[in-house]
């Protein structure tokens, strides 16, 4: 709302903001923020860790995925070169026959994230219950 002054003959009003109810508002503020501050304690995230299985699987198959996003099955020593549609009901048949038995999914550093959500995918809806991935730790 303005003012209005008063000098002699006429008047003029006073198109200023008063800043003294903002400062006010401002060093409140400030004051519960300094008080409370320390007594917010920091959250804490429970990050997975990585331990030992109680029993190591009877049998590793890996899934590598190569370069130009070709799929490939090891296990042991013997590898098959497979598609996506092929992949789900050749590992189900590789597992029939072993009761613990793990898969291992490896991939290319180049190869995007897409391809291998895609192979989990393909794994998950085949029930597969134990899939990993594989990473190389830098040295």
């Amino acid at each position: 709302m303005a003012a209005v002054v008063s000098r002699g003959r006429g008047r003029r009003t006073i198109n200023e903001i008063n800043m003294v109810p903002f400062i006010d508002v401002m060093l409140v503020l400030l004051i519960i923020f300094m008080v409370t501050a320390p007594l917010i304690t920091p959250s804490v995230i429970d990050l997975p860790s990585v331990g030992k299985a109680a029993r190591q699987p009877d049998q590793i198959i890996q899934i590598v995925i190569g370069k130009d996003e070709s799929l490939e099955m090891k296990i042991k020593d013997k590898s098959t070169a497979l598609s996506l549609k092929e992949l789900a009901n050749t590992v189900k048949k590789a597992q029939a026959g072993v009761p613990s038995s793990a898969v291992v999914i490896s991939a290319d550093k180049n190869i995007k994230y897409e391809a291998v959500v895609r192979v989990m995918d393909s794994l998950q809806r085949a029930g597969v219950q134990r899939v990993g991935l594989s990473v190389q730790l830098a040295s």
